[in-house]
């Protein structure tokens, strides 16, 4: 039996990087006999019509979606429809959303940064809450970190060292959901990368950066393989499963007493640069990983 799937791709991303990401699916998807179609989200069109969910244009329908967009109005859409989706839509969500992530997290009591939520303001408002941001240092001390809720790459991520930078970041990002958290030292350039798929760990990276605080890289970090210990690993698996991932990339600092904290899991994670450190090709596993769901 041939499976046919659907990989959704953001039309806006045509980039050498993504389409070599999305020819490498489609490879790897003949290896058990599926035929991935690759789909632009801006492709398909999301309808409201005579109170029903519709898709336009109707295509075939496929057994599965593999969802590599962050589109959760598309993921949604297409879950209304009784497709599976992989990731899901709820889970892409919480993992795009870096305050609805920790607060998952938080759910299930796993390790990470303490973290603060700055509030919620409308346009009006012009200055950030000096009584907030005193509560932000006491707590955290400095330096500490600030990050958007939105953001990949270790972008939109900034360390902030003192009083002055910190009302400077908050004024900067005063009407962007973002949060701050602890400023992990033990962990100053480099974290480690566990792929989890299903309820199991497939491969690991450790990356490091000798030019900035984070490990990224995209951000010039390097990186090789590394065999986590146990507490990495369960970790990485209960941070994929609290989110409620298929699959995922979950990023781990490393503590002072070399115990893991979650930095976060990301619910598309790219498959080149793990391949690159370990040769493994996590693709396999995924589709592997579908096709038992279904």
């Amino acid at each position: 039996m041939r499976y046919k799937g659907w990989l959704i791709y953001n039309g806006g991303l045509l980039t050498k990087k993504f389409i070599e990401l999305n020819e490498w699916y489609v490879e790897s998807a003949k290896k058990l006999a599926i035929d991935l179609l690759p789909i632009a989200n801006s492709e398909l069109f999301c309808q409201i019509e005579e109170g029903k969910v519709t898709l336009e244009p109707q295509l075939t329908r496929p057994d599965f979606v593999l969802f590599l967009d962050k589109d959760i109005q598309l993921a949604c859409q297409l879950e209304s429809l009784g497709l599976q989706v992989f990731n899901s839509a709820n889970t892409i969500e919480v993992c795009d959303n870096k305050l609805l992530m920790h607060q998952q997290l938080a759910k299930a009591e796993l390790p990470q940064p303490l973290t603060i939520f700055a509030p919620m303001l409308f346009s009006h408002v012009k200055e950030p809450n000096p009584a907030f941001l005193d509560h932000v240092e006491e707590k955290l001390g400095y330096p500490l970190i600030a990050k958007e809720g939105f953001g990949s790459f270790g972008e939109h991520v900034y360390m902030v060292d003192d009083r002055h930078q910190l009302e400077a970041i908050a004024r900067k990002l005063l009407h962007k959901p973002h949060l701050f958290q602890a400023y992990i030292k033990s962990s100053h350039g480099q974290d480690i990368r566990v792929h989890v798929v299903g309820d199991r760990v497939v491969a690991s990276m450790k990356r490091v950066s000798e030019l900035d605080f984070r490990a990224n890289v995209t951000r010039g970090g390097k990186m090789f393989k590394i065999e986590p210990n146990d507490a990495f690993s369960e970790l990485a698996i209960a941070a994929s499963k609290a989110v409620g991932a298929d699959f995922s990339g979950v990023d781990l600092l490393i503590g002072p007493n070399d115990e893991p904290i979650i930095c976060e899991v990301n619910s598309n994670a790219h498959i080149k640069n793990i391949y690159q450190a370990t040769s493994i090709d996590v693709s396999d596993y995924i589709f592997e990983h579908i096709l038992t769901t279904l």
